[in-house]
């Protein structure tokens, strides 16, 4: 029998992470035609809502369902927006272990919400959920994606050379891709005490500009 994650919604202080739903399309459209979001991501450029619509209504409920992985649409809790995105990946249910990933907006980005959904979902996984390792992959280049890793308590174990694929924009305007390395992060149970302390005061968040 496949292992699953619950379809549920997990809030903070200043978001909710929700199932995905149509009403996201405009929203995740736009948010994945960003740069940022082209540069580390092999999210398909120009990103149309009619791919929007496909990520809603069949990737992120199949891979729920089939029990890869989970994807959490992160919204402001005061006015419901799309901020971001928090995926859970390439789950092994038999180690309890997980992949984490996260994309903000642009309009988004400066308010901490990586680090504050990152941690979220982490502390869900590893603590409602019973599993053992929460695993980050952050791009050599990356470092903005690399301090919400570190910002919540995540331990740097190795570098894998090589292992990654950015994207650069040409002087014709068009992408190209560039060999880079993967810097390999994990979060345990224990890594967990303490973690959300530097979260507690909004007026302390770093700008993050970009997801892993």
């Amino acid at each position: 029998m496949t292992s699953t994650f619950p379809n549920i919604s997990i809030s903070t202080e200043r978001l909710v992470l929700r199932p995905l739903d149509e009403d996201d399309i405009p929203a995740l459209a736009e948010m994945m035609n960003d740069e940022q979001v082209a540069a580390w991501t092999d999210v398909p450029q120009p990103f149309t809502e009619e791919a929007a619509h496909t990520w809603i209504t069949e990737y992120a409920p199949a891979e729920r369902t089939e029990g890869r992985g989970l994807d959490f649409a992160v919204t402001e809790f005061l006015t419901q927006r799309l901020v971001g995105i928090v995926q859970l990946s390439k789950t092994n249910w038999h180690i309890r272990s997980t992949e984490l990933s996260y994309i903000i907006a642009p309009w988004a980005r400066g308010e901490g919400y990586a680090s504050e959904a990152a941690l979220a979902t982490s502390q869900w996984v590893l603590g409602d959920q019973k599993f053992e390792r929460v695993e980050l992959r952050t791009a050599a280049d990356n470092t903005a994606s690399q301090q919400v890793a570190q910002k919540i308590g995540c331990i740097s174990e190795g570098v894998l050379r090589g292992a990654c694929i950015a994207h650069v924009r040409t002087e014709d305007g068009t992408w190209t891709d560039e060999r880079t390395d993967f810097i390999v992060w994990s979060l345990l149970p224990e890594d967990l005490e303490g973690a959300g302390e530097d979260l507690a005061d909004t007026s302390g968040f770093t700008s993050y500009s970009d997801w892993n």
